[in-house]
């Protein structure tokens, strides 16, 4: 089904409104930090791989009720957060990732982002080159263009930033459904048509090197978003896929431009200690180019959690599995 009329919800916001508002911003009160604090050091101290901790080894009642309008602002607000001021100086790296851990259980279940299996992933600059294909951009300094990933929930953690750049861009995929219906009402159907894309490196030994999948999808009122324009793009290398028709691509061009105008998205520099969250089916993410720090121990360091969390009502049952499960990205 193509919707006809402008989406109307919660998660159908503006950035420089968004921007004045503030009030996606949350910073814990002492006697929560004291608590996630404790927890994490203990379970630290327990030896147990962070693999196995589960939601119940962590019930941070201090937090709950925070947590639980965590959820509400994901699965029926306006879609992200940023929770601020986590003292990460004072932790320890391990103290750190048990309390980003402990923190993403309470609102889904860790999946895999990559092939190995990883549950906990590292977005850093490991000095791969962001122009040969199959490289995924969250391991170079390169720009990363608006996308989605997998999952349910995507959360970002930042334990130290960039010498300069690095903005995290984030803009409604609703709204930017609707300015597309506002400025080309042609191609909006093609939204919900199925592309070809690449599988990049995660594609299973044997299998075929693209999968297949719509843009769009629209069930109950609310819109589901993945996108990432450029596996579309390359996919193109394949000579048994179609070629983009004309339509096609100025559909993908007219995504990333109504993105990248600065009428829509929002911009948040991350500072030590800050916590990301987003839902994957409302928000388009991107980062702007960063330069590092000579010193290897000073430079940007993001962790990252892919999240499913199967009650939301605009998930989709194939990418809130993550990768190593077949989800094709």
């Amino acid at each position: 089904m193509t919707p006809s009329q402008p989406i109307t919800s919660p998660a159908a916001w503006i950035g420089p409104e968004q921007a004045a508002r503030g009030d996606w911003t949350y910073r814990l009160t002492p006697a929560q930090l004291d608590q996630l604090s404790s927890t994490a050091a203990a379970l630290v101290a327990s030896g147990r791989p962070m693999s196995e901790i589960t939601a119940a080894d962590a019930p941070l009642e201090a937090l709950a009720p925070l947590i639980r309008q965590w959820r509400s602002d994901l699965a029926d607000g306006r879609g992200f957060l940023l929770i601020k001021g986590l003292p990460v100086n004072a932790w320890t790296y391990d103290q750190a990732a048990m309390a980003y851990w402990i923190l993403g259980l309470r609102l889904g279940l860790p999946v895999p982002q990559n092939k190995q299996g990883d549950l906990l992933g590292h977005v850093r600059d490991v000095g791969e080159d962001p122009a040969v294909p199959g490289v995924r951009l969250y391991k170079t300094r390169a720009a990363q263009d608006f996308h989605t990933d997998g999952a349910d929930i995507i959360g970002l953690f930042c334990l130290k930033p960039s010498r300069s750049g690095g903005l995290s861009r984030i803009v409604s995929s609703v709204t930017v459904f609707n300015e597309i219906l506002r400025r080309r009402p042609d191609l909006t159907p093609l939204l919900f048509d199925e592309f070809y894309w690449d599988q990049e490196v995660e594609a299973a030994p044997g299998a075929r090197p693209w999968f297949k999948f719509p843009i769009c999808k629209f069930e109950d009122g609310r819109l589901r978003t993945f996108f990432i324009g450029w596996y579309i793009r390359n996919a193109q290398r394949f000579p048994d896929v179609p070629r983009l028709t004309p339509q096609q691509a100025q559909l993908l061009d007219l995504i990333e431009e109504v993105a990248n105008d600065k009428a829509f998205h929002l911009d948040m520099d991350f500072e030590p200690g800050d916590i990301q969250f987003l839902k994957n089916a409302a928000i388009l993410h991107a980062r702007t180019a960063y330069e590092d720090w000579d010193d290897p121990d000073l430079r940007r360091h993001l962790l990252r959690l892919w999240l499913a969390a199967p009650d939301f009502k605009d998930g989709d049952p194939q990418l809130r599995r993550g990768v190593a499960a077949g989800a094709g990205v």
